[in-house]
């Protein structure tokens, strides 16, 4: 090989040395290729564990393009051979995609948080709460208290992208991740790192009203303008049975809610109904007698519709649905936001009122005024009268059934004196019931009705005696006794607390009771018989028994109304059968105390000396009231239009 050779090919290798060298990939292609290696055998990784679940649909390398988040977001969807940066990225993106597909088909999970009052297991299928669970509280059976549980309740977040996809995460497997003190929940619908939606719950060390936070991130630029200013949101909820006496608690159960800066309002509790509420709402509440599931927005609804619907399926009460349109803001990271707190719990007026303090006027949530106290004019007796009283007595750690009748006892007493007064008058009828007859028999027949009538007011006016003066301390102590008969059955207090035979002083306690229907009985008095409510109305018969001749003037009128007492007790029993024996204890206690007020009254009150002061009265001159002179006027006009029409009748006989 002669020299020249021998250059030619040193000059080549040094070429393709050179070549070699200057086509070697650098450090970041490098990386870019064995990231794409990884990427492929993740791939395929993960190919092989959709194939092992039984998928069929993304068997390749290629995801489906009908899934929800791919359309939703209309992300890239293939996978390339090519091992530039953005062929990668593209990798990475199917990687992330396949993942999701994986995800959504991974068992449901169940992850629980709780204070010291509540426990919330959230599902990872929808991201919502599985089932609410109350610690210090049981059903009527003794069994654990759920306000919901399972397919009770369902929660929906609807959004929709510019393209008009829509994404509803009840359908969606999200990943929960749990805070280091296990008070505050996130649950993540992701669709990459940065593109995802949160449920975040979080739970106080104590009470029932938890936060709940929505928060989208980055979406914003996906997102419809419509989705972007409000979020929608589906909520329903299937009502349970919590206490014994289902027609009872059915009275109570409806959907509150409150406008915003305004009164609470309810809807019908016996109506089938569907309303769309187009004012601001605040919040609305799912409610049966004595535990709610309110859903509580930091920014007023800007639209609401409720519905309620009653059910006959056993152990369930009514079918509630809500759809709502809840404002959205932007927080500092740049997130989509709406704040909103439940509040799952009972319905206690104090532990209620208490949410308001330290909040501004206008921002108080008012949930207490869930607890039916009356009506409006009424309910201020129990709210700054009765609850005080009562917690009083609460509080000293007495039984219930002595805090009802120390309760009654007072209330009893405080209106002692208009009772004495009302005695005092029918006191007055009964001493003068011999004068009274008398000029009934002198003045007898329709005919003389006028006369008869005009001389009997010429006596009570004369003895200084009126029949309306006993009704009118009778009407002033009605507000309390009314006010009572509200309180008692809206008063969780009572809720499970025994006293002598009855086991649950907030439902009836049944001395017998029959199963299927009895015509008549069954459809007003029930299938049971409450032994409180049967004391009540014999203790009211023995009452309007021994109370007859004092409440009777012994007028004509008054002996034709002589059954009606007895008639109205009978009655009572079929009325408050179903009440809360609470209820008819109090009742009973009460009718107890009056009749012993009564004997009481008949010690003090002399009648030979209440007599003798009566017709001491008639030889006094007497002003006459404007009410007596106008009453006497009255009278004049209604017996000179009795004669005119005598008259006429005699010359039309003629």
């Amino acid at each position: 090989m002669d020299k020249n050779t021998i250059i030619g090919f040193l000059l080549i290798a040094v070429v393709m040395i050179a070549f070699m060298i200057t086509q070697r990939p650098n450090p970041e292609e490098l990386a870019n290729r064995q990231r794409m290696q990884d990427s492929i055998q993740q791939v395929d990784a993960l190919r092989a564990k959709l194939q092992d679940e039984g998928s069929t649909e993304k068997n390749n390398a290629k995801v489906d393009s009908s899934d929800v988040l791919s359309d939703f977001f209309g992300g890239v969807t293939s996978i390339s051979e090519d091992t530039t940066t953005l062929e990668v990225e593209k990798v990475e993106q199917a990687i992330d995609t396949t993942a999701l597909a994986v995800s959504r088909r991974l068992p449901e999970e169940f992850i629980t948080i709780e204070n010291e009052d509540l426990r919330l297991k959230v599902s990872t299928k929808g991201g919502w709460m599985y089932s609410a669970e109350l610690k210090d509280f049981k059903r009527y059976d003794k069994d654990t208290l759920f306000l919901f549980k399972g397919d009770e309740a369902r929660f929906n977040l609807e959004l929709f992208n510019k393209r008009s996809v829509r994404l509803n995460t009840e359908s969606e497997t999200f990943t929960p991740i749990l805070s280091d003190n296990g008070k505050t929940l996130t649950m993540r619908l992701g669709y990459t790192d940065n593109q995802y939606v949160d449920f975040v719950y979080t739970l106080p060390k104590s009470g029932y009203l938890i936060n709940f936070d929505i928060r989208v991130n980055g979406m914003a630029n996906e997102l419809h303008a419509e989705s972007l200013q409000n979020f929608r949101i589906k909520w329903e909820q299937r009502l349970r049975q919590q206490e014994k006496g289902r027609k009872f608690e059915n009275r109570y159960a409806t959907i509150h809610y409150k406008y915003a800066g305004m009164d609470v309002k309810k809807m019908s509790e016996n109506k089938d109904k569907t309303e769309e509420y187009s004012e601001p709402i605040h919040w609305f509440a799912y409610k049966d007698q004595f535990f709610t599931s309110t859903f509580i927005a930091d920014r007023p609804f800007t639209n609401t519709i409720l519905s309620t619907k009653s059910i006959e399926t056993e152990g369930y009460l009514k079918d509630y649905g809500a759809e709502m349109w809840a404002p959205v803001s932007v927080n500092e990271s740049g997130q989509l936001f709406a704040g909103f707190r439940y509040y799952l719990g009972p319905v206690h007026y104090t532990s209620m009122k208490a949410l308001n303090k330290n909040i501004a006027k206008a921002d108080q949530l008012h949930l207490e005024q869930m607890v039916n106290l009356g009506w409006n004019w009424l309910s201020w007796i129990n709210k700054f009268f009765v609850i005080p009283i009562f917690n009083f007595f609460l509080s000293m750690g007495w039984g219930m059934g002595l805090i009802i009748f120390l309760l009654t006892l007072l209330v009893k007493l405080i209106i002692a004196p208009l009772t004495f007064k009302s005695y005092k008058s029918s006191a007055k009828m009964r001493v003068l019931k011999p004068q009274v007859q008398e000029i009934e028999a002198k003045y007898p027949g329709q005919d003389k009705a006028v006369e008869r009538q005009k001389a009997t007011m010429e006596l009570y006016n004369k003895a200084g005696a009126s029949p309306m003066s006993g009704c009118l301390p009778m009407l002033l102590q009605s507000p309390v006794l009314i006010a009572l008969f509200w309180f008692f059955p809206s008063a969780i207090e009572l809720r499970q607390q025994s006293f002598l035979w009855a086991d649950d002083l907030s439902t009836y306690d049944a001395l017998i009771s029959w199963g299927g229907n009895i015509p008549i009985i069954s459809k007003y008095l029930g299938n049971h018989l409450s032994i409180f409510t049967l004391l009540m109305t014999v203790t009211n018969i023995v009452y309007a028994k021994f109370n007859m001749d004092a409440t009777s003037g012994g007028s004509q009128q008054m002996a034709e109304m002589k059954y009606m007492p007895y008639m109205m007790s009978f009655m009572m029993l079929f009325f408050f059968n179903s009440y809360p024996s609470g209820l008819s204890y109090y009742y009973f206690i009460s009718t107890l105390i009056t009749i012993l007020l009564t004997l009481s009254f008949r010690r003090v009150v002399d009648e030979e000396k209440l007599l003798a002061k009566l017709e001491a009265n008639k030889r006094k001159p007497k002003k006459k009231s404007g009410f007596m002179a106008r009453l006497e006027e009255a009278q004049k006009m209604q017996e000179q239009q009795v004669r005119q029409r005598a008259k006429e009748n005699s010359k039309k006989r003629r």
